[in-house]
């Protein structure tokens, strides 16, 4: 995500002010966070003895889904060739995810990136443009639930 458009969308999910500065700390929140997803998926596909991750495999809770409504209201886009440039530097999964699981990378990491915004105004109700604290904060609510 550009800088531009990512300063654009915080300030539309959130009220929020943030800068280049705070796009590498969003970039790793993101990519952390799929990848979370998908090694929880990868479990879940291993259970039910599939060699692919299918998009019912991803622990997508009941608020992350409503932050992905959330985030198609936004009518905003994600490009999924820097996720996957990303993902791909982690250790490979066992299990392959699926076409229709990498087809929905977007809209996952748009509810994750409105979730994160929205968690933001909800811990620091005050706070304009977050500083490091506040990401420190923020993201390790995130690391405790997913």
């Amino acid at each position: 995500m550009g800088v531009s458009k990512f300063e654009r969308f915080f300030r539309a999910a959130a009220g929020l002010d943030v800068d280049k500065n705070d796009l590498k700390r969003y970039g790793d929140f993101v990519d952390a966070k799929l990848y979370d997803l998908l090694v929880v998926g990868q479990a879940s596909a291993k259970v039910n003895d599939r060699d692919t991750v299918e998009p019912w495999d991803l622990p997508i809770t009941k608020g992350l889904q409503e932050s992905v409504h959330g985030f198609r209201r936004l009518d905003e886009e994600v490009e999924p060739k820097p996720i996957l440039e990303q993902l791909a530097a982690h250790p490979p999964l066992d299990r392959t995810p699926a076409q229709e699981t990498e087809e929905r990378y977007p809209e996952s990491i748009g509810g994750l990136s409105v979730a994160l915004a929205e968690t933001f105004k909800i811990i620091y109700p005050d706070v304009k443009n977050p500083q490091t604290s506040h990401w420190e904060g923020v993201t390790s609510v995130f690391d405790r639930l997913l």
